[in-house]
């Protein structure tokens, strides 16, 4: 779980929220023009923003295992109304959008935020240390739900198409929630010891002393400023789910009139649902705590197939039209490779800029590829 922001809340994580309920209320049912468009866009990246720090809040008031489930949580619930806001409004060819949001997740946290962090941090020190057993559990975990949910459903053969049967469906959801539940237990109770950076000593002689920053010893809030980041957390979420019902048309017409393919929605949802993950993360590896990063990376990619299927599950029962999980020819191939170099990266618990460097590449090879199959 990353390092909790100061408290109370700032200002814009509190003005936020209710300045875009508000713009909410105003927006609903109408049609917009370019500017106000615009504001809403920045408006509900905005509320992701702030509703993240209200779980952060909350979450280091609860203290653990509960709060990374609260963070999770939050973060699932963005994701999810966004993919179910544009599945509902897009009828049937939306019926792979769940698919894509949760692989580009994967991809992009596996890759981009990992290659980032790596990077963030090899460019102080020579070698980036972490600890293997933690990084190595998570991305073991991460691997095994990508494949579950999203490789299996291309070679089962109960339904047509790259879809679950009823019965398999309600299997890999449930194999997801509980895997994940599993995870939260050992990363927080059990081997809580396994996913801590490694002690100073362990770092290189010659790199510069870690920076301590505010964030490290941050007071756990009083209940009064928990219990009101806990009333604008559900504001925050509501404008994030309101507000993309708003602009979905948008985005859909924009990405069809730039004759880009549908996967790419998928990876703009990914992206707007990581961008608090990939700030914090990158913001802990400049404070040589890259540990902590790949924690918020792996456990983002995690969240994001553990806790996001199981709940498009149940969204299924009254979803018009299929639901498509199965992953084509190509992404298996990109997946497969993730797996071959993340492996090779966590194996050591040593990294340098090559590594950073790979991890990247593949970011932006799944990335050229979802704009140019």
């Amino acid at each position: 779980m990353r390092a909790p922001t100061r408290f109370p809340a700032l200002a814009p994580a509190t003005l936020v929220p209710l300045v875009a309920v508000v713009t909410l209320a105003v927006v609903w049912g109408r049609v917009l023009p370019p500017v106000v468009e615009v504001v809403v866009v920045v408006l509900l990246a905005g509320a992701v923003l702030a509703a993240v720090h209200h779980a952060e809040v909350v979450a280091h008031r609860v203290g653990e295992p509960f709060g990374s489930l609260i963070l999770a949580v939050a973060v699932t619930v963005i994701e999810v109304g966004l993919i179910i806001t544009l599945m509902v409004s897009g009828g049937p060819d939306t019926a792979t959008l769940a698919r894509d949001t949760v692989f580009a997740a994967v991809m992009i946290t596996c890759n981009g935020i990992v290659g980032l962090s790596l990077l963030l941090t090899a460019v102080r020190r020579r070698v980036v240390v972490f600890n293997p057993e933690g990084t190595g559990a998570a991305l073991a975990t991460v691997l095994t739900l990508a494949t579950l949910s999203l490789v299996l459903p291309t070679f089962t053969t109960g339904s047509p198409g790259s879809a679950f049967t009823g019965p398999q469906l309600a299997f890999a959801a449930v194999s997801s929630l509980f895997l994940y539940a599993t995870f939260v237990f050992v990363q927080n109770v059990r081997h809580r010891d396994y996913f801590l950076p490694p002690p100073r000593e362990v770092l290189t002689s010659s790199s510069p002393p870690r920076p301590v920053g505010d964030e490290e010893h941050a007071p756990v809030p009083p209940m009064t400023t928990a219990l009101g980041s806990f009333a604008l957390l559900i504001v925050a979420l509501v404008a994030v789910v309101g507000l993309a019902k708003v602009e979905s048309p948008t985005i859909e017409a924009v990405v069809a009139d730039a004759g880009l393919p549908r996967p790419v929605v998928g990876v703009v949802i990914a992206l707007l649902v990581l961008l608090p993950e990939t700030l914090a993360a990158a913001r802990n590896a400049r404070r040589d705590r890259t540990q902590i990063s790949l924690n918020l990376a792996l456990g983002s990619a995690m969240a994001s197939i553990g806790l996001t299927i199981p709940a498009i599950a149940i969204a299924s029962l009254w979803l018009d039209g299929p639901l498509v999980l199965g992953l084509g020819a190509t992404q298996i191939v990109l997946l497969g490779l993730t797996a071959a170099v993340g492996i090779l990266t966590v194996m050591p618990g040593r990294a340098t800029l090559l590594q950073a460097w790979v991890h990247l590449s593949l970011c932006a090879s799944y990335l050229f590829l979802a704009a140019n199959p």
